[in-house]
């Protein structure tokens, strides 16, 4: 597990640890933008998937400091990706937004741009495939999944609370909704799926 944030880190280590105590975890406090970090703990790890979450996803946060989430977003994606393929990595899953269908704003913007990264990879590596190199670049697009970092239920909740009113980007916006559990298994299903280059 790596993971910028120390509250976080030790959050989810404590979480995981309490539903299975036997489970051998390495806890890495980092930046996946550093590419010297990042290189040293998978030549180190040698893992077989990755599973790329680190992204700054607070759309009103992102507009107002746009510089630090593109750099965020993408330089993580494309520091993952050139890694993955130094290192022999057999997948690299990109977990990405529905804001990057058809970006209206800058965090949606920068997720379509760690898209394209990850696209551009997996076109290369599709091209190896008869020398049998092939790696697997693909990418998992969510809605909002309830109870997660960057979702809008906790603000709903708020202004339901407090007697309204519930504010709306747009009344013909429609928005689509999924639990922990659901986004976790179609990360895993990815995974297992993923043959380069899709978009679950």
């Amino acid at each position: 597990l790596i993971e910028i944030s120390e509250l976080n880190l030790y959050s989810i280590t404590k979480e995981l640890n309490d539903l299975n105590s036997n489970t051998e975890l390495e806890i890495i406090l980092g930046n996946v933008c550093d590419k010297f970090l990042i290189d040293k703990i998978i030549s180190k790890y040698k893992p077989s998937i990755i599973i790329h979450a680190a992204a700054y996803k607070h759309v009103p946060l992102v507009e107002s400091n746009p510089i630090s989430g593109i750099f965020n977003n993408f330089i993580s994606t494309k520091v993952l990706c050139e890694i993955s393929i130094k290192n022999k990595v057999k997948k690299m899953i990109l977990i990405s937004s529905d804001k990057a269908v058809r970006p209206t704003n800058i965090m949606g913007a920068s997720k379509r741009l760690s898209e394209l990264i990850v696209q551009s990879y997996a076109i290369n590596e599709n091209l190896k495939k008869s020398n049998n190199r092939s790696k697997a670049f693909s990418m998992v697009r969510f809605g909002n999944v309830l109870g997660s970092s960057g979702s809008v239920i906790p603000l709903f909740q708020e202004q339901i609370a407090k007697g309204g009113p519930v504010t709306l980007t747009h009344e013909n916006v429609i928005r689509y909704f999924m639990t922990i559990k659901e986004a976790v298994h179609l990360v895993l299903e990815a995974s297992v799926f993923a043959k380069g280059g899709e978009v679950f």
